[in-house]
């Protein structure tokens, strides 16, 4: 079910189950019950008031659904509660990354969850319009993607910072000094792949290592950017290129997100 097709349905659900109109049903059902019990009317004429009634609220549902009105109030409240939920998925997932980080990245996470929760007081402040919605909303799920990062940032640095390669070293050059003396050309083939498949071991943390260096000067250009943002809206300078601005910093922010996450499930499949 596309987005449309997903309002249009909402939209009617709300409509038949909008306090008014249930209200006008239950009280045309009162009435034409109460008037069938003191036997004011006789039992066909009740029956046609009976479906009169749900006529009666079929037609104020069929207008509700066509009224601009009531779309306008379904479509704000649908677009709150999804800037509700990708809050609530900020505050979930910093909740889960914090104990991943060390001082100096949890200042760093708590900074861009409180500029986070300025853009939100601005977004209620003062009546939304759609730049502001849009904005805030691609803020939020930049946000999402800044924790995600930031947590698979620290775990790897951990990681990376608890591996010891001076065994590999020292074994690198002791087979090294080996191959010359040895005359066995098997041997010597042999010692030579396993000097070569330790070099992979230090060439792939070597990159491993510029992968976080670049990923950190993204973590803190994202931040600087929802920062900006922070300021512009708090400002009321709302714009197109602003949005356009949020937009590519978003794409290129899960794009990156894609690219490590494919990275880690090969690694993952290399450790298998």
């Amino acid at each position: 079910m596309n987005y449309e097709d997903n309002m249009k349905f909402r939209l009617l659900i709300s409509s038949l189950t909008n306090y008014r109109n249930i209200g006008v049903l239950i009280i045309l059902i009162v009435i034409s019950y109460s008037l069938a019990a003191s036997d004011l009317i006789n039992a066909n004429l009740a029956n046609v008031n009976f479906f009169a009634s749900f006529g009666a609220y079929i037609g104020l549902s069929l207008q509700s659904f066509t009224s601009k009105k009531f779309q306008d109030k379904l479509i704000r409240k649908s677009k709150e509660e999804r800037l509700k939920k990708l809050n609530e998925t900020c505050i979930r997932l910093a909740d889960e990354t914090k104990k991943h980080t060390n001082s100096a990245y949890y200042k760093k996470l708590c900074a861009i969850m409180e500029d986070k929760m300025e853009i939100m007081n601005a977004y209620y402040k003062d009546d939304p319009n759609f730049l502001k919605e849009k904005i805030t909303e691609h803020t939020l799920n930049l946000v999402i993607t800044y924790i995600k990062l930031l947590k698979d940032f620290c775990i790897r640095s951990r990681e990376l910072n608890l591996t010891d390669v001076s065994p590999v070293m020292e074994r690198i050059g002791q087979n090294r000094r080996k191959l010359n003396f040895i005359s066995d050309h098997k041997v010597y083939e042999d010692l030579k792949k396993t000097i070569e498949m330790d070099e992979k071991i230090i060439s792939r943390l070597k990159d491993e290592k510029q992968d976080l260096e670049r990923m950190d000067t993204k973590l803190d250009y994202i931040k600087s950017t929802v920062s900006m943002f922070k300021h512009q809206i708090g400002l009321s300078l709302e714009s197109e290129e602003m949005l356009e601005k949020i937009e590519s910093v978003v794409n290129e922010a899960v794009a990156l997100e894609n690219v490590l996450d494919e990275r880690h499930k090969n690694r993952s499949k290399n450790i298998m």
